[in-house]
């Protein structure tokens, strides 16, 4: 047992991420399920996921695209997914010529299909490479996800669909993300799962028929 009392301000913080998980699981868990399943139809198909962030985001954009192209929990194929921010040579030579606020947005141009997915992740929703990710992606046909803090933001706006985690500060904000990332990628496993399911059974289905017309 410490002999040291935590700070009130350690106290506060775990208060204040226990409201922000509790509102997210009252208010996320169908968007992230929404999301894990839309995935599980483009990755498998070919498509590609791209994430980025600034700072802590990009740290949390990094580990869900390592969940995709390692693995979560189950052992399943690899999925393309790319985290835009790691590809540091792109992201300075860009950032030098161009200007930061190109940094994702000419990545997105280059890597980015009509139908693949962009997944963004900002605690104040108003970075401006950021923004300039999400027009280029919807004008090359792709979704683009947000995962910001408090609605309403431009990043929110700017997005296909957000999930916005109104929490009192920038960490409890990036912690809740944290989680989200895992609840999507638990809710893609789980679709891949049921979607593979149903195929076998589709298939089992069409092998009786071709039986019965044999006999």
């Amino acid at each position: 047992m410490s002999r040291y009392p935590a700070p009130r301000g350690a106290q506060e913080h775990c208060r204040s991420l226990e409201e922000a998980l509790r509102r997210m699981r009252d208010h996320g868990l169908d968007q992230l399920t929404h999301w894990g399943h839309r995935l599980a139809a483009v990755l498998p198909a070919g498509g590609r996921l791209l994430a980025a962030g600034n700072g802590g985001s990009a740290a949390q954009a990094q580990h869900l695209t390592a969940e995709l192209v390692g693995r979560y929990r189950e052992e399943r194929p690899a999925y393309s997914a790319i985290a835009l921010h790691a590809e540091t040579s792109s992201l300075t030579a860009i950032g030098n010529d161009y200007g930061f606020e190109q940094v994702f947005a000419r990545q997105v141009a280059a890597h980015g299909r009509d139908g693949d997915v962009l997944v963004l992740l900002s605690t104040s929703g108003r970075s401006g490479n950021l923004l300039s990710a999400a027009m280029t992606a919807r004008a090359a046909g792709m979704e683009v996800w947000a995962l910001t803090g408090a609605a309403p933001n431009p990043l929110a706006e700017a997005a296909d669909q957000a999930l916005c985690i109104d929490a009192a500060s920038t960490a409890t904000v990036q912690e809740a993300h944290l989680v989200a990332v895992h609840l999507l990628c638990e809710s893609f496993d789980a679709a891949l799962a049921s979607s593979g399911a149903a195929a076998v059974r589709s298939a089992s289905r069409r092998a009786v028929a071709a039986v019965r017309r044999i006999r």
